[in-house]
């Protein structure tokens, strides 16, 4: 008699299962799915990585075009200090005065073969970008207002890049 009443006394227990089974899932589709997702960051791999490879031929295409801006400002500071020298020998004719002369005009010329130019501002309007005013003086007749009437010290580019500034005087 003790089994009936455990057997009675037992509560039954039972779980509701949901009604559906999950769907089955088709290989295929999920293999496409993951190709989808693979091919999509392939793409933005290869744009990475093309973006970088642009990246590198535009840094090292400046390289080339800029690479010499230091030592080529360095010529410059030298190209000034043999024309100062020149200008202290002007009217000899004497071997240090021609030394003088050949020398500028090498530097002049090699510069000129690196891309390094002379800023022309005598004459020029003013232009704050290539140019610093030293002083002024007032505007007349033959320099109007804004014009470069002297130039104190020549400036210096490298291809479209500044090395030294035109030291100028302007009409004001």
């Amino acid at each position: 008699m003790s089994e009936d009443l455990q057997e009675e006394d037992a509560v039954e227990v039972t779980v509701d299962e949901p009604e559906t089974e999950p769907e089955p899932v088709d290989p295929l589709t999920e293999a496409l799915a993951r190709a989808e997702v693979a091919e999509k960051e392939i793409a933005y791999r290869e744009a990475d990585l093309q973006n970088a490879r642009k990246r590198f031929a535009q840094d090292r295409a400046e390289l080339a075009r800029y690479g010499a801006q230091h030592l080529a400002r360095r010529m410059v500071s030298v190209l000034l200090d043999v024309g100062r020298g020149l200008a202290t020998t002007e009217g000899d004719d004497g071997p240090a005065s021609e030394a003088l002369r050949l020398l500028h005009d090498r530097l002049t010329a090699e510069l000129k073969a690196s891309g390094v130019v002379r800023i022309e501002a005598k004459g020029q309007p003013f232009d704050p970008s290539t140019m610093e005013a030293i002083t002024t003086v007032p505007a007349s007749e033959d320099h109007p207002a804004g014009q470069v009437i002297e130039e104190l010290e020549a400036g210096f580019m490298l291809h479209d890049r500044v090395l030294q500034a035109s030291r100028v005087v302007v009409a004001a």
